[in-house]
């Protein structure tokens, strides 16, 4: 069992830094940013985030009716 554990966690910590690499290597490394509006085909389209979208015709609409919360 306690081998077993210990296999695991060696497994994942060797998984988590090989993911790490071209962050820990890069000298301003950051995670990718996999949003949709992170990507520049995206926003070429007019394809943004439904969330943005919402925010965005909440504000933009003078006749919203306010949440009450």
């Amino acid at each position: 069992m306690l081998k077993t554990m210990l296999l695991c966690v060696l497994i994942i910590a060797i998984s988590i830094a090989l993911l790490a690499i071209k962050i820990i290597i890069q000298k301003n490394g950051r995670f990718p940013n996999t949003h949709v509006s992170g990507s520049k085909a995206m926003r070429d389209r007019g394809i943004g985030c439904v969330q943005s979208q919402d925010r965005m015709a909440q504000i933009d609409n003078p006749h919203a009716i306010p949440e009450n919360r």
